[in-house]
């Protein structure tokens, strides 16, 4: 009986979402952390410029520019080699 029941389980075909190909390796943008991460990071330097007398503007925009090319260039990485399987919103998985 066990080995009946082992060799249907054998015969079954597989159901995973990475054979089929519906699903993306890497979530989408809002739902990362490290967006949230840059949202702060831009908030906290945007603060500290409107407070500090030794941070003037053109620096703080500067470092505005290079934390979102940053957060950009590892969104990048992250999916670079994936492609979106499409057919939903992406927001709403």
């Amino acid at each position: 009986m066990a080995a009946t029941e082992t060799a249907e389980r054998m015969r079954a075909p597989a159901h995973s979402t990475a054979s089929t190909g519906t699903r993306d390796e890497t979530k989408h943008a809002l739902k990362t952390t490290e967006f949230f991460a840059m949202v702060g990071v831009i908030a906290a330097i945007l603060i500290a410029t409107a407070v500090s007398d030794s941070l003037n503007d053109v620096r703080a925009w500067t470092l505005v520019a290079v934390v979102a090319v940053g957060y950009m260039v590892s969104r990048g990485l992250a999916k670079s080699g994936t492609k979106y399987m499409g057919g939903e919103d992406p927001l709403n998985r």
